[in-house]
Order: structure tokens, then C-alpha cells, then sequence
């Protein structure tokens, strides 16, 4: 996944107060179960039981940790560079953008309905053919929660674009990824791994907590990128080591996780390969000799296991990509389905690692709980996942309960590069979690007293406790980024 142009043209609104900006917003926790379906944005709950309001109610108000985010920092988002997209369109530009395309949009269409130098309000003529088309998907409904519960606009139309693009302009003010993360959608701490660097000295580091990407220590061997802020002159393997544990050694302490999406570009069949086999296939990479498919797998499973075995070392947990690809037109399906047997193999070779596979492998969710059951170092994240399919996601939730332990569970993480469509999809998630868990009730499965157990677990102590979060907290709070 490329990182996007995040930001561009806007009309600044003099003299508006952060209060001012958020006024028509509705701040608080649901207390009811009119207010939790409210809260939920979802639209009204399904069925009127007694299981289901207490269940709903329940989830409404309890905390979530976002476990991946890949959002960018606050200040990019208040004070954008010159000519970057900034309108409303901005928070269709993930995943609802190749909704659009997949549903015929043309490329020219597309590039002037992302551009910076195009009318905002006139860009919604160019949606408008294919907004019923893709409005009621996993991606359309965290758009259209979004823009309901944040702007107060219940469709997208000739007349509700003008107030969209309005309040999206007053709503980009300081503070506002916390009001947006902490008052609107009750989440505790995201998690964030950066497209743009291995790891982000965030401004709030307390609230967008992060991971640290080994993607470019296995895809860009010698990279300057990397060995210059270490200071290190590369010219073996041995001096790549040395780059890769000068970053362990500076951020460790901070990051929550290792985070690789190597499986964009291959399967994740790493095998543990010695550093002699691997040491010439890194000299000819430094040297730009060509080097053979065999010889690139031995150096990207070398430094792949290196790192790891450094997360290992640090107690970090191990977040990996399996399952669906972000974009379309190129998703290697052949691929994809056999993440869950490799992720099987990695449990196996790594029996003391903790291993968190990401997006429950859609839609390979079944292959993939049977990896989180049989390993005990096998845990499975839910991010990405309740907008990529929001029906397989309540499936998959209900099928994990009452196969595998509940406390390698993990349910929810935006996926965004913008903060405004978590709402809608923490809105998502949280109706199905409660849909989950109300159907293993009225189905038999598990009673409302297990269900109601459950809830805190899955919502935000399993991660807590996963990735060590209070301790991280108060180390990246007491001495900043020492």
C-alpha cells in the first residue's frame, strides 16, 4: 500500500474557536439503548430482546483500542503543504476510492475527483452515478456514520456536498484527533504504523501509539535511508545487523509492535536461513548485481527472522498482513490463501514469538482460526476487516468465540490515514461485536452472562495486556522520545 497525497486546497475559516467548531457534535457516552444504537450509528437494532439491549448497551460504552491506524500526525492535517487534497474528498481517498473504480469510475474521473485544483462542491457530480451503487458497502457506510455523526448529513446529494465541505473545514482544527478518537468514538489509544518512516516521534504519544516497521529493513537492504540516521557505513550483512539494531535499540522501548506488509509483495513462507547463506545474496543487492527469485527469498527470510528475533528479544509482538489487498485490479488470490498455512509454519519456527495476524485473512477467515486454536503463539487482529466485509466480520467473530481462546482476539483498528471515517467504522464494529454476541446467545451457543464477560476482553483488555500498552504509556509520557 503507497502512501497518498494526504492533503490540499481550502477555504480557512477566520476566527473560529475550537468549541465553536465542534458545537453541533454530541459529546458523552451512551447511557440508554436508544442512545448506544445512536451511538453505534448503524442505524436501529436488530430485534428488541432483552439479551440484545443489554448486550448493545454494554458494548456502546466500553472502550476499544484501535490496534492499527496508519494515520498520519495531526499537524499535517491542520497546516496541509502546498497543493495537497484537502476537501472533503480526503476521507474517501482509502479504500472508498477503489470501491469507485471497481465500480467503473474512469481514470480521468478519478484523478479529477481526488484533485486538489478541482471545485470541491462540483466533485460530487462526478460520484453522484455511482454513490448506489457502493454507498451501503463496508466502505460506503464508515462514509456515510462519518459524515452523519460528525457533520450531521444523512446522504450524500446536490444539497448536503455544500455543508459536508463546510463542516469538514471547521472540524480540521487543533485538538481535533482527540475529540474525534476519545469523546466521539471512545477508544482508549490507537496503535499507528507510519507509511512514511519505520516509526513516528508522534506529538501525542499517549494516544497514537506506534508500531515499528521492518518492511524497508527487509525490502531495502543497505539502505541510506536507514543506515544514515545510525550512522553506519554498510558494506556486509553484519553492518545491516548493526542498522537494524540501532533501531530496535532507539525505539524499542517506545513501539507496541513490529509491523511488516511484506505480504503485498510475496507469500509469508520465511524459512530461517543462516547469514552465510544470505551474505552473498546481500553483497550482489548493495553491489546492484542482478540477483535469482531463490537468492532474493534467502536474504528477505534472513533479515525477516533477524528481526524478529530483536522483537523477540524486546517482548514485541509481531503484526503481519495476511488476507485481502488494499486497491484494486492486482490482488494475487493464489497468493493470498496461502497466508494461513504459512502463518502456521511461522508459529511453528518461532514457538516464542508472538505472532498477530492482521485483517482475520479475508476472506480466509475460517483457515485462519484454526491457526489461532492450535497455536498458542497465534493471535488474530480484526482490523481492516469490518469495513472490507462487515457480515464475514460478525461471522468470523462468532465462529472465533466459541472455537479458539477469547483472549487472543483482538477487534477493531481503523486502517486509516485519516482520523474522520473512524467513527464510522467503530460504529460498525461496535454493532457487530454486539450482533456476535447476541446471536451465540439467542442461538444457544454461550449464555448472556458469558457474553457480557466476553465484552471487555475482546474490546480493549486482550490488547492492553498483548502489547503491554500501560507500560508502554508511561515510558514514551515520562521521558518523550529520549
Amino acid at each position: 500500500m503507497k502512501k497518498k497525497n494526504l492533503v490540499s486546497r481550502r477555504s480557512t475559516l477566520k476566527g473560529l474557536t475550537m468549541a465553536g467548531a465542534f458545537a453541533f457534535l454530541k459529546p458523552g457516552l451512551a447511557s440508554s439503548v436508544e442512545a448506544s444504537e445512536d451511538k453505534m450509528g448503524c442505524g436501529d437494532m436488530v430485534g428488541n430482546s432483552e439479551v440484545r439491549k443489554t448486550i448493545f448497551n454494554k458494548v456502546a460504552q466500553t472502550p476499544l483500542v484501535d490496534t492499527h491506524e496508519h494515520l498520519v500526525e495531526e499537524k499535517l492535517r491542520v497546516n496541509p503543504g502546498k497543493g495537497d487534497l484537502d476537501d472533503w474528498t480526503l476521507l474517501l481517498k482509502q479504500y472508498f476510492d477503489s470501491e469507485v473504480s471497481s465500480a467503473g469510475m474512469g481514470q480521468k474521473d478519478y484523478d479529477k475527483f481526488f484533485s486538489a485544483d478541482y471545485d470541491p462542491i462540483r466533485k460530487w457530480q462526478i460520484l453522484k452515478p455511482y454513490w448506489r451503487f457502493v454507498k451501503n458497502t463496508g466502505y460506503g457506510r464508515a462514509v456515510r456514520i462519518t459524515f452523519k455523526r460528525l457533520y450531521d448529513v444523512d446522504d450524500l446529494n446536490d444539497i448536503t456536498i455544500a455543508k459536508i465541505q463546510n463542516s469538514y473545514e471547521k472540524t480540521r482544527k487543533k485538538g481535533f484527533y482527540k475529540y474525534i478518537l476519545k469523546d466521539i468514538c471512545n477508544i482508549h489509544s490507537c496503535q499507528v504504523n507510519s507509511l512514511s518512516s519505520l516509526i513516528t516521534e508522534s506529538a501525542q504519544p499517549e494516544l497514537l501509539m506506534q508500531d515499528l516497521s521492518i518492511l524497508d529493513m527487509i525490502l531495502s537492504p543497505g539502505s541510506e535511508k536507514l543506515s544514515k540516521p545510525a550512522g553506519i557505513k554498510v558494506k556486509n550483512l553484519s553492518d545491516w545487523h548493526k542498522v537494524i539494531d540501532w533501531w530496535f535499540g532507539r525505539y524499542a522501548r517506545y513501539a507496541v509492535a513490529i509491523k511488516s506488509q511484506h505480504a503485498y509483495y510475496r507469500d509469508i513462507d520465511y524459512e530461517r536461513v543462516s547469514q552465510q547463506e544470505a551474505e552473498g545474496a546481500f553483497r550482489k543487492t548493495i553491489s546492484k548485481q542482478q540477483v535469482t527469485a531463490q537468492e532474493k527469498k534467502l536474504l528477505e527470510d534472513h533479515i525477516f527472522w533477524y528481526a524478529v528475533d530483536k522483537a523477540s528479544a524486546n517482548n514485541l509482538p509481531v503484526k503481519l498482513h495476511t488476507g485481502y489487498y488494499a486497491g484494486h485490479n492486482y490482488m494475487t488470490l493464489a497468493r493470498v490463501v496461502k497466508n494461513p498455512a504459512s502463518a502456521a509454519q511461522l508459529c511453528k519456527l518461532g514457538p516464542d514469538k508472538k505472532f498477530v495476524f492482521m485483517h482475520i485473512c479475508y476472506p480466509y477467515y475460517e483457515q485462519i482460526i484454526t491457526v489461532a486454536k492450535h497455536f498458542s503463539n497465534a493471535y488474530i487482529d480484526m482490523c481492516w476487516a469490518w469495513i472490507i466485509n462487515p457480515v464475514a466480520a460478525k461471522d468470523f467473530l462468532k465462529k472465533y468465540i466459541v472455537a479458539a481462546p477469547a483472549n487472543k482476539v483482538l477487534t477493531f483498528g481503523g486502517d486509516y490515514l485519516c482520523v474522520e471515517p473512524v467513527i464510522g467504522h467503530a460504529a460498525i464494529a461496535r454493532m457487530g461485536i454486539s450482533l456476535a454476541l447476541s446471536e451465540l446467545v439467542e442461538d444457544g451457543f454461550i449464555t448472556l452472562s458469558d457474553a457480557m464477560e466476553l465484552i471487555d476482553p475482546i474490546m480493549h483488555e486482550n490488547a492492553k495486556t498483548i502489547f503491554n500498552i500501560e507500560q508502554k504509556q508511561k515510558v514514551v509520557m515520562k521521558g518523550g522520545w529520549a
